[in-house]
C-alpha cells in the first residue's frame, strides 16, 4: 500500500533513499529529505507490506506531470515486482498526470512500460 511520507518515518525513508546511486553521502541524503520536507512541489511515498515500509517513491509534481526522482526497495525485498506495484499504485492515485523519469529512474520506468499503456488508454 502506498502512504505518504510522514517525519516519523524520516529514518525508514532515508536508509530506503540510501539505496539509490547518487544518495550514498549523508550529507547528500539528508539535504535530499529536507527538499522533499520543504518543497511542495516534490512528494514522498512510501510502500507498507504488512506493517514494514518496504519501497520508497519519491515525485516531482508539476502541473499534468509527475516525475519519478527516486525509487526504492529494500534489498531483501527486490524482484518480487514492488517497484511497479508502487509506480502503478500512484497512477491510479494521480490519474491525470503524465508519469515521466529523470536520469535514474528511467531505466525503471522503461521495464515497468506504463506510459505506452497509458497513452493508449487516451487515445
Amino acid at each position: 500500500m502506498l502512504i505518504r511520507y510522514k517525519k516519523t518515518f524520516e529514518k525508514i525513508a532515508m536508509g530506503l533513499l540510501s539505496f539509490m546511486p547518487n544518495e550514498k553521502e549523508l550529507k547528500k541524503l539528508q539535504q535530499t529529505m529536507k527538499q522533499y520536507e520543504n518543497d511542495e512541489d516534490l512528494q514522498l511515498f512510501l510502500w507498507k507490506a504488512g506493517e514494514d515500509i518496504i519501497g520508497l517513491l519519491g515525485v516531482s509534481m508539476y502541473e499534468n506531470t509527475a516525475i519519478i526522482q527516486h525509487i526504492s526497495v529494500n534489498p531483501s525485498h527486490r524482484q518480487q515486482g514492488i517497484g511497479k506495484e508502487m509506480v502503478k499504485a500512484f497512477i491510479e492515485l494521480y490519474p491525470e498526470r503524465t508519469l515521466t523519469a529523470n536520469e535514474e529512474t528511467e531505466s525503471f520506468l522503461s521495464k515497468c512500460d506504463f506510459n505506452s499503456t497509458r497513452e493508449k488508454d487516451s487515445e
